[in-house]
C-alpha cells in the first residue's frame, strides 16, 4: 500500500508534467482569444473585366502606400486603362486615359524596393522611369514571378512591392491574355481598353 507522502509525490508529478493547472490553461486560452487581429488595407479595383483586390503593405512600404491611397482617395484612378499588358510579365496601368492621355501627377517618390518584397505572381508595384526615385501613380501587377525586377543592392534599384493581390487573380490573367497593339507610340496597348472604373479603399 502506498502512504499518503507517496500520494502527495505522485499528484505533485502529475501536476508538473501537466505543465500547468486548469486556471494557467484557461487564461492561457483567453489570452490567445483576446489577441486583435492584425490590420490591413486593402483596395478594390473595379475594372471593365472585372474586380482586382489588393492587400496592400504599409509596413514594408510606407511611402508607396501613403503615395497610392492619396491617388486612390482622390479618385484619380477612375477612368484610367491598363495601357501595357504583357503576357506572363505584367499589366501596368493607373496613368492614361482611353485616349493615351497622360494624367497631370504629384511629385515622384523615394524607392523602397529594398523592402525585401518581391516580384512575385501577383505581387502589385509601383512604376517608375530609368530614375529609381521617379515613380508617381503607375502601377504594375506582376502576371508572373519576375526576379529580375527585385532590388540588389548595387547592382539593381528594383521597383518597390507594396503590395499583393488577394482576390481576382483570375481577372489580371484574363486581362494579360487580351490583344494588343501599338497606339500613340506606345507598345502592347489592348486594343479593346481595359479600363479601371473605378479604386476605392475597402478595409482599412
Amino acid at each position: 500500500m502506498i502512504g499518503k507522502s507517496w500520494c502527495c509525490l505522485l499528484l505533485t508529478a502529475a501536476v508538473l508534467f501537466c505543465g500547468c493547472n486548469s486556471e494557467t490553461a484557461n487564461e492561457t486560452v483567453s489570452e490567445k482569444v483576446e489577441e486583435p487581429a492584425p490590420q490591413t488595407i486593402a483596395v478594390e479595383l473595379q475594372t471593365s473585366m472585372g474586380d482586382i483586390v489588393v492587400e496592400l503593405n504599409e509596413q514594408a512600404a510606407p511611402v508607396t502606400v501613403k503615395n497610392f491611397l492619396r491617388y486612390v482617395e482622390d479618385g484619380f484612378y477612375d477612368g484610367t486603362i491598363f495601357h501595357r499588358v504583357i503576357h506572363k510579365f505584367m499589366i501596368q496601368g493607373g496613368g492614361l486615359t482611353p485616349e493615351m492621355e497622360k494624367k497631370e501627377t504629384r511629385d515622384a517618390i523615394v524607392n523602397e524596393a529594398s523592402n525585401g518584397l518581391k516580384n512575385k505572381r501577383g505581387a502589385i508595384a509601383i512604376a517608375r522611369g530609368e530614375n529609381p526615385n521617379s515613380a508617381t501613380c503607375q502601377f504594375f501587377i506582376n502576371h508572373a514571378a519576375n526576379p529580375g525586377l527585385d532590388y540588389v543592392a548595387g547592382q539593381n534599384p528594383g521597383y518597390a512591392v507594396f503590395g499583393k493581390v488577394v482576390e481576382g487573380m483570375d481577372v489580371v490573367d484574363a486581362i494579360a491574355f487580351v490583344e494588343t497593339t501599338t497606339r500613340a507610340g506606345k507598345e502592347n496597348v489592348p486594343v479593346e481598353p481595359v479600363i479601371i472604373e473605378s479604386a476605392k479603399v475597402v478595409s482599412r
